[in-house]
């Protein structure tokens, strides 16, 4: 078997022991689908590479081989135009196209090179094949190919999209053996899978370890770090990185909307809407126009604050700075009214939303939700449950939860009652929180038998009972009427467990 038929072979298999054979082929199918007719850059692309996207997104080897055959010849005299064909596979996200590519250049004689095995293991990247990646690049050598410092950074970009970010430091770690010096892309793929995988010590680990190897951080590999920070909770360290790229202008390392977005963000998580509200005041003097992104970063930092005139005067200035608020935009300044108990200013915001062109998502509606739960308005929080599969939009857990514990606080235990046992109908499964607002709701409405039931019933469902389920049940039966009914009663032992 030739080397990399190999390994699409062996991807093949992994996928077929993973249960997701299928994936590949259906990802491929929307790439094919969406980007078929688009064209790279300002050039048309080759009479190649548009016979081989004629094939469809999942060829055969045999089918790619026949397409390619006429232009064998002038790849063996020329090689470039396989480099360029197999980047053009790459960008249209194809990896296994990619492979059979460069398995029929083997079987014809025709030169593979390190370019070409860099841009497979890209289309591996770009189409989230990282096992693929991986294995091109192990088959290299055996194809007499050897691998420089852009395919393993390839690799390690693969590992690190697919949230593999031990993979990815093996890799690294695996370059001086093969004679591969790292450069500042490779550390910042690196980097940046820590990152994804809330590894922030190993981040900034690697970060302090470039210099030593002669290798220069950039701007890429500074975000990276910001954004493991961020991820990590660690606000003081992000807001020292972006203070470092301030101060390395002559190293060309300017902090850009991604570094501000990303300290925002790590204030935002850390509680600090003081600091984050400083950052996005100091972007312009930097010459960095704030974005959407550091706009709902600081939005959701007030709202965590309890700043929600501050929330929405900034939703409401983002217009006079040329900046369109979006969907996180809105969500986070409806999250603060609802946790401020401005429930009509909630509701404001969310019917506004279509005027601006913004589609209300799930997370607009569960905030406008347990905003109208805050403000006991029962009847508006059933209102905007019922209206959301008109608007596309389907409920989840919080949802129902949301508008259960508005039924309770309303005294609604009846209705409550009903929209739990409604969610299995809308596709959604109860929890725990569903269950406690269920039968606090009983409670309070003095149907002790009723939440006893409930609580019984929630092992059964492979839903575990919480305290406040249990002293909500406990509650109602300890008092005095409802004691005196069911002192006997054998069922009040299910409430030993409680106690």
């Amino acid at each position: 078997m030739l080397p990399f038929r190999a390994a699409f072979a062996e991807n093949h298999m992994q996928a077929v022991r993973t249960g997701h054979s299928g994936a590949f082929s259906n990802h491929i199918s929307r790439s094919r689908r969406s980007n078929c007719q688009a064209s790279f850059g300002n050039n048309q692309p080759s009479s190649e590479l548009d016979s081989l996207l004629s094939l469809g997104p999942t060829p055969t080897e045999a089918e790619v081989s026949s397409v390619l055959q006429a232009d064998l010849s002038r790849w063996r005299e020329n090689p470039k135009l396989a480099t360029k064909v197999l980047g053009g596979l790459a960008r249209k996200r194809l990896p296994g196209v990619s492979v059979h590519v460069l398995t029929v250049m083997q079987a014809s004689q025709v030169e593979v090179n390190v370019y070409h095995c860099s841009a497979a293991i890209s289309a591996c990247e770009k189409g989230g094949q990282w096992q693929m990646a991986l294995n091109l690049l192990s088959l290299m050598p055996e194809a007499g190919v050897v691998p420089n410092e852009f395919t393993y950074s390839a690799a390690i970009s693969a590992c690190e999209k697919c949230g593999q970010w031990q993979m990815a430091l093996n890799l690294l770690s695996l370059m001086p053996e093969a004679k591969v010096v790292p450069n500042e892309i490779t550390y910042s793929a690196a980097i940046s899978a820590c990152s994804k995988g809330g590894q922030w010590q190993l981040a900034l680990n690697l970060l302090s370890l470039m210099p030593e190897v002669s290798v220069v951080p950039n701007k890429i590999t500074y975000n990276a770090a910001i954004s493991a920070c961020s991820k990590g909770g660690q606000w003081q360290l992000a807001l020292n990185l972006l203070s470092l790229m301030c101060s390395m202008p002559a190293m060309r390392v300017i902090p850009n909307k991604i570094s501000y977005s990303a300290a925002i963000s790590a204030c935002e998580k850390g509680g600090q809407w003081q600091l984050a509200l400083g950052l996005l005041g100091s972007m312009p003097d930097m010459r960095v126009a704030p974005d959407q992104i550091s706009h709902s970063a600081a939005i959701s930092a007030c709202s965590k604050g309890g700043q929600w005139q501050i929330a929405l005067g900034l939703l409401n200035s983002m217009p006079n700075m040329r900046v369109i608020p979006n969907e996180i935009s809105y969500n986070a300044a409806i999250s603060a009214c609802e946790k401020a108990g401005q429930w009509q200013l909630a509701l404001g915001l969310l019917r506004s939303m279509p005027d601006m062109r913004v589609i209300p998502s799930k997370i607009s509606f569960n905030a406008a939700i347990s905003a109208c739960e805050k403000g006991g308005q029962w009847q508006l929080a059933l209102s905007l449950l019922s209206s959301m599969p008109d608007k596309r939009v389907f409920p989840n857990e919080i949802t129902c939860s949301a508008a259960i514990s508005a039924c309770e606080k309303g005294g609604q235990w009846q209705l409550a009652l009903i929209l739990l046992s409604n969610m299995p109908d809308m596709r959604v499964i109860p929890n725990e929180i569903s269950y406690s607002a269920a039968i606090s709701s009983c409670e309070k409405g003095g149907q002790w038998q009723l939440a006893l039931r409930l609580l019984i019933s929630m092992p059964e469902l492979r839903v575990n009972p919480d305290e406040i389920s249990c002293r909500a049940v406990a509650a109602g039966a300890e008092s005095p009427k409802q004691h005196a009914r069911h002192e006997n009663d054998s069922k009040c032992k299910q409430l030993q467990c409680c106690n």
